[in-house]
């Protein structure tokens, strides 16, 4: 198992290596290919020998001298390298965050502050396993679907550089520091991916190299840096004051005594999920092309804050801690969701989505409670899925009808009727049952009621109605259609409709593996780390899951077979007015001819990012400030 560790860590980067020599488009994507499919073998063997083995956890690695000093290198690297753009930008903040954090850890590492324990620096349980195979599927099948995009995207923006060798390097290197993230035991490993993770979002946000995407990049590196800063100092004070250096040794203390460390992690995993009042830098993040936009919301980046936050879901439970997180990450699912109404653009609704989602994700990991992590978990699961699904075919739509905006998609149906079918898959993926996202949020409410939180249950109640409305009323759009809309030539490439249809797969397979999933590898996960045998879905509960799953084939297939075999009378469509006939025009009440149109209302004047966006960050940061003075000052 050690060996296997090593190569799927080290794999993406030796990738990484590979892509910035080959400047050749075949070649590259043959190691894009080769590369892809040996990574999810080696994750898929990986999660297997794991599962045969009969093991609840493992971990290895103590020593570890060499790994730790080149560490220790590519850190410094990384410092240099941030300091060197942020004064060619004149974006000193940056660099002084980065330079900052930097020399506290050489400080505690080389100053003889940092406890001389042997750990274990990996560690593996169900949890690790989860996001090796989320990683690893979905990050390289991103990268598949990148090789046609980018093709494409050069096609249509000749104005930006064609930089495809660094962009697919970059690829690779996140997934490799997210393999390296996840597998990570001990606290420094796990900072120094963390970082590294950071730097390539911000790397990767930049790439058009744009006034826009500049400054965009900029804000999402030094809020990650805050975030970072905040994860250095944790780690030092865990190791002077408390003697602690891994993960697991801190989840195992009383979470009301290692408070100022476990509110630090928070804060870092906060700014790294873009929880507000963080959110901007990803919202920014749009302005990269289409794949990195998906790594970055589904398999990596956002989900190592989250990943975080569960893992310290155990010394979170009833303390200071947990309460700022669970709030933060309430108020975050309610007001991102909100905000997802007012915009029309495709990849920005989906953003808003994803910090929506993932603060409900923190919500869970906040309260501790062993339903509420079982939900957070199959939240993170059927998120990436789905998102991921949706960021590349709203990226195909983009570049097959040259606009991503939502009110151009009326008739999609008809026009591009592949794309349309599996965006619904998609955004049924997101918000209606069987799909694991809505049973999730189910688990989570009810779990928020049992803990007597009566903000959070408000928070869930209304924040899920308005995820109702923005992904219906998409969903709504897309398959409505006018007699005029004909069917186009299919533009989307090979490899993009590889990835997409195995997204759409997954995503409908994981509705039936959703009870076996849960109890044979979350629920065992949580017995281990709350120590109790608990169950999470009552057998009444999964009877009903098998019902809407069986509802939602069956139901439509019933209604088709029906339409197909009984003559039915053709009306004309009442337009509010007299059909002119054509069903596209109408006789208004003035006796006036008028066109048919289409569209959604965005009741952006009543609580647009005009009206919401300074009152949500005023009273994050209020809640965020109130509660890590108050940990920190009880704690000393």
């Amino acid at each position: 198992m050690e060996s296997l560790v090593i190569v799927l860590i080290g794999l993406p980067f030796l990738s990484a290596l590979l892509l910035s020599i080959f400047k050749n488009n075949t070649v590259r994507q043959i190691v894009t290919y080769v590369s892809s499919i040996a990574i999810i073998g080696l994750a898929v063997t990986f999660a297997v020998k794991y599962f045969v083995s009969g093991a609840d956890s493992m971990s290895f690695f103590s020593q570890t001298e060499i790994a730790d000093y080149a560490m220790m290198a590519a850190e410094a690297f990384l410092m240099v390298l941030i300091t060197v753009l942020s004064i060619k930008y004149k974006q000193y903040y940056a660099a002084a965050l980065s330079i900052v954090q930097t020399v506290l850890m050489f400080w505690y590492e080389l100053g003889g502050y940092a406890p001389h324990q042997v750990i274990n620096k990996i560690y593996i349980d169900q949890l690790t396993v989860i996001m090796v195979l989320i990683v690893a599927i979905i990050g390289t099948l991103i990268t598949v679907y990148a090789c046609g995009y980018m093709k494409d995207y050069h096609n249509h923006h000749k104005e930006f550089k064609d930089r495809r060798r660094y962009f697919f390097s970059l690829l690779y290197v996140f997934l490799g520091a997210m393999f390296g993230l996840v597998l990570s035991n001990g606290l420094i490993w796990m900072y120094f991916f963390w970082e590294i993770t950071s730097v390539v979002s911000f790397l990767l946000i930049g790439y058009t190299r744009t006034k826009e995407a500049i400054h965009n990049c900029f804000r999402a590196l030094w809020m990650n840096l805050l975030g970072g800063l905040g994860f250095a100092i944790a780690i030092v004070i865990a190791g002077v004051q408390f003697n602690v250096t891994d993960m697991q040794s801190l989840i195992l203390c009383d979470g009301a005594i290692v408070v100022v460390p476990v509110i630090l992690l928070s804060f870092a995993a906060l700014t790294k999920s873009a929880q507000l009042p963080f959110s901007k830098w990803l919202l920014g993040a749009m302005v990269a092309p289409t794949p990195s936009s998906a790594l970055l919301h589904s398999a990596t980046m956002v989900k190592a804050g989250v990943y975080l936050l569960l893992r310290l879901s155990p010394v979170l439970a009833n303390t200071y801690a947990g309460t700022m997180v669970s709030l933060v990450g309430g108020f975050t699912f309610l007001i991102m969701s909100m905000l997802a109404i007012t915009v029309s653009d495709g990849k920005k609704v989906l953003a808003y989505s994803t910090i929506s989602n993932l603060g409900l994700i923190t919500a869970c990991a906040g309260v501790g409670a062993e339903e509420t992590v079982w939900a957070g978990i199959f939240l993170l699961i059927f998120h990436a899925v789905s998102k991921s699904l949706l960021f590349q075919t709203v990226g195909a739509i983009e570049n097959s009808t040259g606009s991503r905006d939502i009110e151009t998609m009326h008739g999609l149906v008809r026009r591009h009727p592949y794309l349309a079918w599996t965006l619904v898959i998609g955004i049924a993926g997101m918000f209606l049952a069987p799909f694991g996202m809505l049973i999730s949020k189910w688990a989570a409410l009810k779990a928020f009621i049992d803990n007597g939180s009566i903000i959070l249950i408000l928070f869930v109640s209304f924040g899920s109605a308005t995820t109702l409305f923005y992904w219906m009323k998409w969903m709504a759009t897309v398959l409505a259609s006018k007699n005029n809309d004909v069917k186009a030539k299919n533009t989307t490439s090979a490899n993009q409709w590889v990835s997409i249809l195995i997204h759409s797969a997954f995503m409908i397979m994981l509705c039936f593996a959703f009870p076996f999933i849960s109890s044979k590898v979350i629920i065992p996960y949580i017995h281990t780390i709350f120590n109790n045998a608990y169950q999470v879905i009552s057998s009444d509960n999964i009877i009903i899951m098998l019902i809407m799953l069986i509802a939602i084939f069956v139901i439509p297939g019933i209604s088709w077979i029906s339409a197909r075999h009984t003559k039915y009378k053709k009306v004309d469509r009442y337009i509010n007015g007299v059909n002119a006939g054509d069903q596209m025009n109408y006789i208004d009440s003035m006796g006036e001819k008028r066109r048919f149109f289409l569209a959604n209302w965005y009741m952006e004047d009543i609580f647009g990012e005009k009206k919401l966006w300074n009152p949500s960050i005023i009273i994050s940061i209020l809640l965020i400030v109130s509660f890590m003075v108050i940990s920190i000052g009880g704690a000393f």
